[in-house]
């Protein structure tokens, strides 16, 4: 079934609070579905649908529901990590589409830069994962996991430290705009490289941030977003995907996104190069390349190239992205920042980014999430937005 133009994107918040020491996670979901609620122009009674991943206290949407007082029809608690919300967003449309609900909304929330978590700790996944018993003796570690991917890639394709280094430096362009954004001073390809070796070849800087916040998305139906007074965003195309171990051939020169994009762009009948903007999952300055090439904006291994020659600069480049800082520069909220990537791109569909990175005639843009590892296991999921 497609969903293409079956469902609107009326409203969207992201929570000001980079480090929240005295709030809940179960309030910040709270805090982010109420403003999105209210900038979408609806109330709480309008909601009968409702989205959350593992980030929801118990891991569910009964816990929330019950906590906001929801009184839904419809629920999902896909967790996918980062991709969750991306997802959730195609699902939302999709149970729109099927009559399961009307108003559906999204909420992510979390407090890991209170809780002092980081990607440079073990990644303890205990008993769920079949094969966690075979591989947490090793001790993964989040960065560690990504880092190999970079190197494969520099093995592969020449891929320099200097060209990853220029996604950070884009994102930071951005993020000097944003008064929220925990990184907002712009910075260099030579700051980056310089910055202390985390696990080779990732410096410092060629990692997010970790923040505590969230947000919210509400998605409804047609006729409800005529109804309202808020600018049109009409989803066009989703896609999602899975890359796993496959039996123990393990290829890290690609991520999920190779097909959950082209998904999406079949669905939406479009192409990358019609895209105005895209936002770009970017745990990792490695992440974004790979990404990049997998969703066809430029040729597998041309992904360094690409970046360096300042395409990711809005009002450079062919391709801007993550005009808020991103998660490299602005915030990564619960470890997981899909959400954040979606919303920036309605920001972007609407003509409410920051003026100095505003697209103009903006009226395509993609989102695109990852969630879990490049290097091991993840999810991606692909949103296309089209401004009516």
């Amino acid at each position: 079934m497609s969903i293409k133009g079956k469902a609107y994107i009326v409203g969207a918040y992201e929570h000001p609070l980079r480090k929240a020491p005295d709030t809940s996670v179960a309030q910040l979901h709270a805090e982010v579905a109420k403003g999105a609620i209210e900038d979408a122009g609806l109330t709480k009674d309008d909601i009968d649908g409702y989205f959350c991943a593992g980030d929801a206290p118990g891991a569910n949407a009964f816990s929330m529901a019950n906590y906001m007082n929801l009184k839904l029809r419809h629920f999902d608690t896909t967790d996918c990590g980062g991709s969750s919300y991306l997802v959730h967003v195609g699902h939302a449309a999709e149970a729109i589409a099927a009559g399961k609900c009307n108003v559906a909304l999204i909420t992510l929330a979390g407090r890991p830069n209170s809780e002092g978590s980081s990607g440079t700790q073990v990644r303890e996944r205990g008993s769920y994962l079949p094969d966690a018993p075979y591989e947490i003796p090793y001790g993964p570690v989040t960065v560690n996991l990504y880092a190999m991917v970079a190197m494969r890639h520099m093995h592969e394709y020449g891929t320099t430290s200097e060209q990853l280094a220029w996604v950070k430096v884009a994102a930071s362009h951005h993020a000097q705009h944003n008064p929220n954004a925990m990184l907002k001073n712009v910075v260099t390809v030579e700051d980056v490289i310089n910055s202390p070796m985390i696990s080779d070849p990732l410096h410092r800087l060629d990692c997010c941030v970790v923040s505590d916040g969230g947000g919210a998305l509400i998605v409804a139906r047609p006729e409800i977003a005529k109804q309202l007074k808020r600018p049109k965003v009409k989803i066009i195309g989703v896609g999602e995907a899975l890359k796993h171990q496959m039996g123990g051939k393990i290829d890290l020169s690609y991520s999920g996104a190779r097909w959950s994009g082209k998904r999406a762009f079949e669905e939406a009948g479009v192409k990358p190069t019609d895209m105005k903007y895209a936002s770009i999952y970017d745990s990792f300055t490695i992440t974004v390349i790979m990404q990049l090439e997998d969703l066809g904006f430029c040729k597998k291994g041309e992904g360094g190239k690409f970046v360096s020659d300042g395409n990711l600069i809005s009002g450079i480049g062919k391709l801007p992205f993550n005009t808020d800082g991103g998660g490299l520069c602005n915030n990564h909220p619960a470890n997981r920042g899909g959400m954040t990537k979606v919303i920036e791109a309605v920001r972007q569909l609407r003509g409410e980014a920051h003026p100095k990175v505003q697209v103009k005639n903006c009226d395509l843009a993609l989102a695109h999430g990852t969630g879990g590892s490049l290097g091991h296991r993840h999810g991606s999921s692909t949103v296309i937005m089209e401004r009516e």
